[in-house]
């Protein structure tokens, strides 16, 4: 398979940055195509940890070609920040490419959100109140400004001037302090910015298409997880961007046919940060063990996550909407010594089997999980180097998965480290 995207299949952290950062020496570019710095991928190589929140996962191999596509929004400041912070640790940044018609966050966005949400009460979605939605919202209503737009500093002051007392008489009129937004002082950073990126900001999709008549492999790299999607996802507890493979198309800038395999990622339980349904959701006991096992607080905003069961009814849906060739089961070394291990295989709502995930959030928060008991295993898996290796309850754990879900589980994480994966010969 030639061009390959990788898709976060439960609520996001499941560990796609390990796997896009394993699976990156193998191909020649690696594309982020939705989402921002309310992402974040935590990397381990050789004893360092790295945390990303834009810069795609293969920036650590030097000569791979490393894109943020025009489906991002994207924060200058913390980009240059986390470039900068790359590049003192001996990391090369000089392949890193912006598109051109990637949306820009902007200081009024922030404080929209942290407004809103607060607005929200006890209704809070459980944003990281970084601009993201905001940002998306004025993409979508055509106010928004682009990355192409820093490095005009015509048309940036131009569209400051018409947005920005605008933005400043909505915030006031919803009781918010707008003191902080200062067109001119917006002016002045923005234009740094776009000076300090402008060689990087380019047509990227023009970009990704040379590569690829060159013979050139693409990988694609979803952020935050397909159920946090707006389309599909727990509506409204979700991001603000489309999570689903198909999105890596329109977010990069290439055709659809340039696709050739999906792979979605899931944990070998389930974790959820801030608000929303969670079926599978342990209070107590076992969730804290998976908690502090798994060391499951947030990399952008170290939201302690919330933990649970695994949920295949979930995987099945992921892979109905995406197609998956293969699944990449993640951190199955956290369930050593938890007996006996639980699936969830459906739901039942009402006394009713429910015939498939359903769209409507309250019932989902309301349904009574159909469980499966596994028996599990005492033994550390994670030395383990092939699957054969594995303890008989672990393969069989492994073997349930693609028995309920159709599809073949391809890579096993044992570890955050990269040698610690099993690539499986099927």
């Amino acid at each position: 398979m030639k061009n390959t995207v990788i898709l976060g299949a439960q609520w996001g952290d499941e560990g796609k940055g390990k796997i896009v950062d394993l699976l990156a020496e193998n191909y020649d570019a690696i594309v982020r195509f939705q989402g921002g710095n309310n992402a974040g991928h935590t990397l381990v190589i050789e004893d360092k940890v790295y945390k990303l929140h834009l810069v795609p996962s293969g920036i650590l191999y030097p000569g791979k070609k490393c894109i943020l596509g025009n489906g991002m929004v994207i924060d200058p400041q913390v980009l240059l920040q986390e470039i900068e912070a790359l590049q003192e640790r001996g990391v090369d940044c000089k392949n890193l490419f912006i598109s051109d018609r990637a949306h820009v966050i902007m200081p009024y966005h922030k404080v929209w959100e942290t407004l809103e949400e607060n607005l929200r009460g006890k209704q809070k979605i459980g944003t990281t109140k970084r601009g993201i939605g905001p940002c998306y919202a004025d993409k979508i209503t055509r106010i928004g400004i682009r990355m192409l737009d820093l490095v005009n500093p015509e048309v940036l002051k131009q569209k400051l001037s018409d947005i920005v007392p605008f933005k400043k008489q909505l915030i006031q009129a919803f009781g918010g302090e707008n003191d902080s937004i200062s067109e001119n002082e917006i002016y002045e950073s923005y234009s740094n910015y776009g000076k300090a990126l402008q060689e990087r900001i380019v047509d990227t999709s023009a970009l990704l298409e040379k590569i690829d008549a060159s013979g050139g492999r693409i990988l694609f790299e979803g952020a935050q997880g397909m159920f946090l999607g707006i389309d599909h996802g727990t509506y409204p507890f979700v991001t603000s961007s489309n999570t689903v493979a198909s999105q890596a198309s329109i977010g990069a800038g290439v055709s659809m046919k340039k696709i050739h395999k999906v792979m979605g990622v899931i944990k070998a339980y389930t974790t959820r940060v801030g608000g929303g349904p969670f079926p599978t959701e342990i209070e107590g006991g076992v969730g804290e063990e998976l908690r502090k096992a798994g060391k499951e607080f947030g990399t952008t905003t170290g939201r302690p996550r919330r933990c649970g069961w695994l949920d295949l009814e979930m995987l099945k849906y992921v892979h109905r909407l995406n197609g998956l060739d293969a699944v990449v089961l993640t951190k199955l070394d956290v369930l050593k010594g938890i007996h006996p291990i639980k699936v969830c295989l459906g739901y039942e709502y009402q006394g009713q089997r429910l015939e498939s995930y359903p769209s409507d959030t309250r019932i989902l928060d309301s349904v009574n999980p159909i469980y499966e008991e596994l028996d599990g295993w005492e033994e550390d898996i994670s030395r383990c180097l092939s699957f054969a290796d594995l303890p008989l309850n672990c393969k069989k754990y492994v073997q349930r998965i693609e028995e309920f879900s159709g599809v073949p589980v391809e890579i096993i994480s044992v570890g955050p480290e990269r040698d610690r994966t099993i690539f499986r010969e099927l």
